[in-house]
Order: structure tokens, then C-alpha cells, then sequence
């Protein structure tokens, strides 16, 4: 007696029924569901990030974004087409807003310290908005570069160094830095003790950006010693 076969399923057709039906939103209007896309790809988006941010990326799996989405497995690539999709959003949406607020910085005319100053409390700023982002950067940035898809890190670290090195080198040749200056010193320095405060900093917790900002260019732009 022949072996009855089983029925081809779709793809798309099995992505959807991985879902359960208050993800596929079956019961809403098509508009509805349409406008609640973008919200959830955010919420998973911040989900992966805070996973990626804690375990490192290659430890983290598709089934562990979706466990703490307390969604299916599957039912993630309704809305990414993979943990290197979720991965690149993540570093781009990061990149890309602090870019926006640092060219404002840039393109306002303000004098070599005062663009230091403002650039220094965007970044603080960011790191508010993006913590986990920025764990992640500091962390899977160095291997990432090697692939073509996240070629645009290097682009973005190269741009990052010029425009704090530019600054910097304004601010002496203006007068408003010292004379003796090491530029790439102290690009290095401020890099670094800047960013590694997204490894303590908490959003929301006792200081806001912007008084971690006026303490971190309090001590480096003016000291910690009392003057005589």
C-alpha cells in the first residue's frame, strides 16, 4: 500500500505558522498590523542588542533573542532575515544618530573647545541611548571590519578619528589647547575613557548625560588639583 505523502509547505507559509496568533496579529486590520511592525522590530532589536551586549555575539543565539522576546524561534524571521541583519540594524541605527548630532556639533561654527565640549556630551548622550550598542561596538568591532557587511565600522571609526584629531589640532593652533599637545595622545585618551562608560553606565540611573559630561570635561579640561 503506497506511503501517503506529506503536503509541501510554504516557506512564508510556515514562518506564519510559527507564530503565535498575537504575533501575526490575524485579528487586527491590515493597517493595524502594518503599523505595529516597526514597534516590534525596535523591541526585538533592543532585545538582541541587550543579549549580543551580555554573552558577546557569536554566543548568542536566534533561539535565545526569542526566548527573551517570549516569542518562536522562527518567528523572528518575520521580522530579520538573520542575527547578522539584527546585528548590522543595530550598530547602524547607533552609528547613524550619533552621526546626526555630532555633524550638528560640527556644522554650528562653535570654536575648538567649545565643539570639544559638545562632542564630548553627544557621546555621552549616546551611550544613554544606545548602551548596549556601544558594549557591542567596543567589543565585536575589531572582528566584524574583516566581513563586507560591516565595512561601514571602519569607515565610521576612520571619520571618528579625524574629527576628534581635527578639533583637537584647531584647539592649538587657535591658542585654546596647549601648545604641547599630543594630539593623538590625547584623541586616544579621550576616545577611551569616554566609551568605556558604557560598561557602568546605567540609563536612568543617578546622573543624567549631560553632569557625567560636565564632570568628565571638568577633570580633563580643567584638572582635579586645587590651583594655588
Amino acid at each position: 500500500m503506497p506511503t501517503k505523502k506529506k503536503p509541501q509547505v510554504s516557506a512564508a507559509a510556515e514562518s506564519a505558522a510559527d507564530r503565535p496568533a498575537a504575533e501575526s496579529g490575524a485579528d487586527k486590520p491590515a493597517a493595524d498590523r502594518a503599523a505595529a511592525v516597526p514597534a516590534r522590530r525596535r523591541e526585538l532589536l533592543d532585545k538582541a542588542a541587550a543579549v549580543f551586549a551580555d554573552l558577546g555575539y557569536n554566543a548568542t543565539t536566534v533561539r535565545r533573542i526569542a526566548d527573551d522576546a517570549g516569542m518562536l524561534a522562527g518567528s523572528l524571521y518575520y521580522y530579520f532575515e538573520s542575527k547578522d541583519a539584527m546585528l548590522e540594524e543595530i550598530l547602524r541605527t547607533f552609528l547613524d544618530e550619533l552621526w546626526e548630532h555630532y555633524d550638528t556639533v560640527l556644522d554650528a561654527g562653535l570654536g575648538p573647545r567649545e565643539t570639544f565640549e559638545a562632542l564630548v556630551t553627544e557621546s555621552f548622550r549616546a551611550i544613554d541611548r544606545h548602551r548596549a550598542a556601544v558594549a557591542i561596538y567596543q567589543n565585536e568591532a575589531k572582528q566584524l571590519v574583516a566581513r563586507d557587511r560591516f565595512l561601514f565600522l571602519d569607515a565610521s571609526q576612520r571619520k571618528f578619528e579625524k574629527t576628534w584629531l581635527s578639533t583637537l589640532e584647531r584647539g592649538v593652533a587657535t591658542g585654546e589647547f596647549r601648545a604641547d599637545l599630543d594630539t593623538r595622545v590625547t584623541y586616544r585618551f579621550v576616545r577611551d575613557t569616554v566609551w568605556v562608560a558604557a560598561s557602568w553606565y546605567r540609563t536612568g540611573g543617578r546622573y543624567s548625560p549631560e553632569q557625567i559630561a560636565r564632570q568628565y570635561l571638568s577633570m580633563v579640561l580643567d584638572g582635579i588639583a586645587v590651583r594655588a
